[in-house]
């Protein structure tokens, strides 16, 4: 049985890479990888439980615990840099890695199932106990790279943790100016643009209204924010880890860029069979 969710061929070529990359002690997956990632994009579009997955997908613990090393070693921040690159490329864009980029965070209500847990208190006034999500777009408006951090985290640390993975994930060669908003204070914007030399920019308007008035470039991450919203998975912070949090919004940005992709192709054949 398929899912919408589902890999196309095209789509795992280009990913497979990532996900089947050989260890130090040679091959160390089965035979059924493609079908553990597609459960993955089935659980973070349709937000259904571990234990709840179909059993077309194979044993969900088989899935939990692939999901659980992905989160810890990093490759849904490596599939998402792959994805990215193609789609830029997709777009027309002569470079795999933005100039630009946009940051902005969001703030998830908490809902472990109890235990210990991340989550703390933050927002306005502090009155949201959970999760803040923290995206950077370029000017496609696509996903670059997520992170989740608790809700009590500052706009400062939260963009300073952006710019360390963005240099870890190699996306920095190219990057000339970063978008902040207000959240982030001057001095801060100063010293991060000094320690990554790079120009941070903080923009906002200074007279507050009810309505939402679009910023120049800005706007692109309010919109990824709420495609990503989307994701049921990400309905409400169900995590306990920040890991398995961030793993979990990774997810979300990679089936975000994957069915971005999929309607620009589909767009490109169109345009060819009239012509």
């Amino acid at each position: 049985m398929s899912y919408p969710s589902d890999l196309t061929d095209d789509q795992w070529k280009l990913l497979e890479p990532v996900f089947n990359a050989p260890g130090k002690r040679g091959r160390k997956h089965s035979d059924d990888l493609r079908a553990v990632v597609d459960a993955m994009l089935y659980i973070a579009q349709t937000g259904c439980q571990w234990r709840y997955l179909p059993a077309s997908f194979g044993p969900w613990t088989r899935v939990w615990s692939q999901f659980r090393r992905w989160s810890r070693n990093g490759t849904w921040a490596s599939a998402l840099t792959v994805l990215h690159a193609a789609a830029r490329g997709s777009e027309g864009r002569a470079e795999r890695t933005p100039s630009m980029v946009v940051i902005d965070t969001h703030l998830a209500r908490g809902a472990s199932n109890g235990g210990l847990t991340f989550h703390d208190r933050g927002g306005p006034f502090g009155r949201t106990k959970g999760a803040k999500r923290v995206v950077a777009v370029d000017v496609t408006g696509l996903p670059v790279a997520a992170l989740v951090v608790p809700a009590s985290t500052h706009e400062n640390r939260a963009s300073e943790l952006m710019l360390e993975h963005l240099d870890q994930q190699g996306l920095s060669d190219r990057l000339e100016l970063v978008l902040v908003d207000r959240g982030v204070t001057a001095a801060a914007a100063r010293t991060l643009g000094r320690d990554h030399d790079i120009e941070v920019r903080r923009v906002g308007w200074d007279d507050k209204q009810p309505a939402f008035r679009p910023i120049r470039h800005a706007w692109r991450v309010e919109v990824a924010h709420g495609r990503l919203g989307r994701s049921r998975r990400l309905a409400k912070s169900f995590e306990n880890t920040t890991s398995s949090a961030t793993g979990w919004l990774q997810v979300a940005c990679i089936a975000t860029t994957l069915r971005h992709m999929s309607r620009e192709q589909a767009r490109l054949h169109r345009v060819a069979g009239a012509a």
